[in-house]
């Protein structure tokens, strides 16, 4: 294991830096907000990442205490990562930072790789309330869990239960409301967004 860096300035953004500025640990933070994640599927969701970096950055995550690593009962007998308390409370650093990023995502680029689940945390920002809620895109499904305070804040696939609400739409519409181009609520109001559900939070969605 590596011996910790720091820039041994008495900041506390210097201190936070020291744990999350190495390249890849936010992104790491990104997929492990959607619960325990195994190695193998940590390294499919972040193309680019060598396994020898991924490697070393999970024990270094895990060290700082914000990953512990358990293994699964039979039959999976896996290991998985996921955050512990300290390192989920990084949730509204990484919303930030989407946030002011948003900016500079532009046309997306031939090189750029994507995954349907990673449009999961800005849409988390643009909803309210609390329930589950299922996204169907043309790149796959994810769900969110607005109102979560402990645990898993999203999902890749389909929602484990039964929805609140699903919200369907085009790739296009997704990325507008992660660039923070178009609110949801215009893009359910001119039937970008197909909502369907009968809850209160469904109404919500569709009344606003």
């Amino acid at each position: 294991m590596s011996p910790r860096r720091s820039y041994d300035q008495y900041c506390s953004a210097a201190r936070a830096l020291d744990l999350v500025g190495d390249r890849w640990t936010l992104l790491i933070v990104r997929e492990l907000l959607a619960g325990p994640r195994r190695y193998t599927d940590l390294h499919a969701d972040l193309p680019g990442v060598s396994t020898d970096v991924l490697a070393s950055r999970l024990k270094d995550m895990e060290r700082d205490g914000l990953t512990t690593r358990r293994r699964l009962p039979p039959p999976g007998a896996a290991f998985v990562y996921e955050l512990t308390g300290r390192g989920r409370e990084l949730l509204p650093v990484i919303q930030a930072l989407g946030a002011w990023g948003a900016a500079e995502l532009g046309e997306r680029r031939p090189t750029d790789a994507v995954r349907a689940h990673w449009f999961a945390l800005p849409l988390l920002r643009a909803l309210e309330g609390e329930g589950l809620v299922e996204v169907g895109l043309e790149e796959g499904e994810f769900h969110l869990r607005l109102g979560a305070q402990e645990g898993p804040v999203y999902g890749d696939g389909p929602a484990p239960v039964e929805a609140d609400a699903r919200l369907v739409m085009d790739a296009a519409t997704c990325e507008a409301v992660a660039r923070e181009q178009l609110s949801l609520t215009d893009a359910v109001r001119g039937g970008r967004v197909t909502v369907t559900g009968e809850s209160t939070l469904t109404k919500t969605l569709r009344e606003n």
